[in-house]
């Protein structure tokens, strides 16, 4: 991942492609300046030409006062001084202005297109389909194509000022229990922080929300995109995730789910029981990226001229289960075994 300076000189046809690798929102819209911005946000830190190990945290099996989310990679970054958003919540009569933070940044490894004849860098041009010319990005603007060849052109400023009531608000419209919320809704998360005046409203309304349970459903426009969000309250801190559209999401259809086999109550019992076996509490710093661990030593047995493990070209071949319930409680006594161990 670059780090600011070397992000300051690519081009602005180099940092959209970072972006869409990275699946930075709002993209093609942004300037040069901006996309460095957004961009750093990522990781403003990061050595040039290693790989990032600060993932590599000690594990923290607790930590009084600190939310479990936050547990483990002390090291991690936190967040940058630059807000990708500013407003305000808003509820009933009370206004709370407010930044947004990133919250959660992409660790993957980025490489580069290259020829496999040369290892010369691909790079895109915008052309346009009609001239085959490259086209300037100050002469690229939107279009919608409403029929085939039809197009209704947006300026960015149009973009931008087409009106919602959510454009400069996280306008929280009520509250529910979180748990009504199914986790398929959620996609991105941010911190939002209170400007300097705003803090002891901030505080008020972190601390009702922790004491009440719930969540607050808001609507809130970001990079020309009207979302549905939660805000919740994290150790003192505002947490806003956005969320999809119901309209959004899928209806999952399955032609092997429309007639479902028989199961006994034996089956599901035991299965019930190694559900209860694998049980235990949550410790995030458990887990980490074992892919990414091991592209990191590939890439550094590169850099070194050694050779690369690879896996086989095909796993091994899933073992066949003729017997349900024999498989479960075999899976049952095995994690017995463990836990006493």
């Amino acid at each position: 991942m670059a780090n600011r300076s070397e992000l300051d000189r690519m081009s602005r046809e180099e940092l959209y492609e970072l972006a869409k690798k990275r699946n930075l929102s709002g993209r093609s819209q942004m300037d040069k300046q901006q996309l460095v911005a957004a961009l750093s946000e990522k990781d403003p830190t990061r050595p040039k030409g290693r790989p990032d190990k600060r993932d590599s945290a000690p594990v923290v099996e607790d930590g009084e006062g600190v939310p479990p989310v936050w547990r483990g990679g002390e090291d991690r970054p936190t967040t940058t001084s630059r807000a990708v958003w500013r407003g305000a919540i808003t509820f009933g009569l009370i206004t709370i202005p407010v930044g947004l933070y990133t919250a959660v940044e992409d660790r993957d490894i980025s490489f580069r297109l290259l020829s496999a004849k040369d290892g010369s860098r691909v790079r895109y041009k915008r052309v346009s389909a009609e001239s085959g010319e490259e086209v300037d990005w100050d002469d690229i603007v939107q279009g919608y194509e409403y029929e085939k060849g039809s197009y209704v052109v947006f300026t960015q400023e149009e973009l931008e000022r087409i009106p919602s009531d959510s454009i400069r608000a996280v306008d929280v419209v009520q509250f529910a229990p979180g748990d009504q919320i199914d986790p398929l809704y959620f996609d991105r998360s941010y911190y939002l922080a209170p400007d300097k005046q705003a803090v002891k409203a901030y505080t008020v309304l972190a601390e009702a929300l922790h004491r009440s349970g719930r969540v607050g459903i808001a609507k809130v426009t970001i990079r020309e995109k009207e979302r549905l969000a939660t805000l919740r309250a994290v150790d003192g801190v505002l947490v806003l995730e956005t969320m999809n559209w119901p309209d959004e999401i899928r209806r999952p259809a399955f032609e092997q789910l429309e007639s479902r086999p028989e199961v006994s109550p034996a089956e599901v019992e035991m299965a019930a029981t190694l559900i209860d076996h694998l049980t235990e509490d949550f410790v995030p710093s458990r887990y980490h990226d074992t892919y990414r661990e091991r592209l990191e030593e590939a890439i550094q047995a590169k850099i070194e001229g050694e050779e690369v493990q690879l896996a086989p070209a095909e796993g091994p071949e899933p073992e066949k289960v003729t017997d349900l319930l024999e498989a479960l409680r075999a899976s049952v006594e095995a994690t017995r075994d463990r836990r006493s161990a």
